[in-house]
């Protein structure tokens, strides 16, 4: 059972921090594809963008400055912002349907692999070059458009749903209304929009203990505690989850998936080290020392961090916990 016992209140803490998390963007015109008499001394536009969105929404913001101070009259009419795409100065494509904080701690590990520093040194503006024409469509995967984006997130949200319960009657069950408040939750940058609903869907953290009561303050962004005052389990509970939603990303390589129960069969609880020594055993061997380690959020994470608890206070807007590994 869980060493310590959290509570609803620290469950909301941890999930505002990993909702108010920003990283830094430097978004330049590529200089080949500026109209003509555009002012090429403002082309470059500067934003600490919120973790959890995505680059599409930022296309609107973008598009202003640009009218605003570097393109002319003429040119303003000859946008056509469905043409736009992004890449990094290395030329690695941007996925619209990747978080921004997932694409950032992609480019950290990546770049920290190449230069031999730990991942957490990464502290300057992910710089991206932004074309004006000719999508790569082909690897985008998604239209690069706000709708399609929508629509990505909620599969994604789905997806993890399923994973969790073995159905997704949490998902399914919402309103048409409710689901359209958790995107707009994410558009707005607003935390008390986006878990006022994403509260229905998601588990709180608190060890289904048989003789713990409730404890005493509760959030309200957060469910019930797992326990009530009978002591009986909360069956929505995040130990009590078939599966936590997670996937691992490898610097240059495959993204991987796997089942990652809450608890082993031996009775024990599930923790990150465990699952990574089992899905990574060359870079995580059991009961030495680990040859990479994990970046969750852009922070790196201890081993012994339970996997139900990251699951319920570090997963992304979408349910997923998405794990960066980072080669030492």
């Amino acid at each position: 059972m869980a060493s310590t016992f959290s509570t609803p209140a620290s469950t909301a803490l941890f999930r505002r921090l990993t909702w108010e998390g920003t990283v830094p963007l430097e978004i330049r015109v590529d200089p080949n594809q500026l109209p003509a008499n555009s002012d090429r001394g403002l082309e470059c536009y500067y934003v600490q963008a919120p973790r959890v969105s995505y680059l599409p929404l930022l296309v609107p913001e973008i598009k202003r400055f640009l009218l605003d101070v570097v393109f002319d009259v003429a040119a303003a009419k000859t946008i056509k912002e469905e043409e736009w795409w992004f890449e990094t100065d290395d030329q690695v494509l941007m996925k619209w349907h990747w978080s921004i904080g997932l694409l950032y701690d992609y480019h950290t590990v990546t770049t920290s692999m190449k230069s031999a520093k730990r991942p957490e040194g990464q502290q300057f503006p992910l710089r991206l070059i932004l074309h004006l024409a000719a999508p790569p469509t082909d690897k985008l995967l998604i239209a690069p458009s706000i709708e399609a984006c929508k629509q990505a997130f909620m599969g994604q949200l789905k997806e993890a749903d399923f994973l969790r319960w073995g159905n997704t009657k949490r998902m399914t069950g919402l309103r048409g209304a409710e689901q359209d408040g958790i995107w707009e939750g994410i558009k707005d940058h607003n935390f008390e929009e986006y878990w006022k609903i994403a509260s229905k869907i998601t588990p709180t953290t608190t060890p289904a203990r048989p003789n713990s009561p409730p404890p005493a303050s509760v959030s309200m962004h957060s469910r019930p505690s797992s326990t009530d005052q009978s002591g009986a389990p909360d069956k929505d509970g995040a130990y009590n989850v078939r599966s936590v939603p997670i996937r691992i990303y490898l610097p240059n390589g495959p993204v991987l998936q796997d089942l990652a129960p809450p608890s082993l069969e031996s009775g024990t609880l599930n923790t990150l080290g465990k699952f990574l020594s089992t899905l990574l055993p060359l870079l995580f061997p059991a009961n030495q020392r680990a040859l990479a380690c994990p970046l969750i959020q852009g922070v790196v994470c201890p081993l012994d961090a339970e996997i139900a608890w990251l699951g319920a206070c570090m997963a992304g807007a979408d349910g997923w916990v998405n794990v960066m590994i980072g080669i030492l």
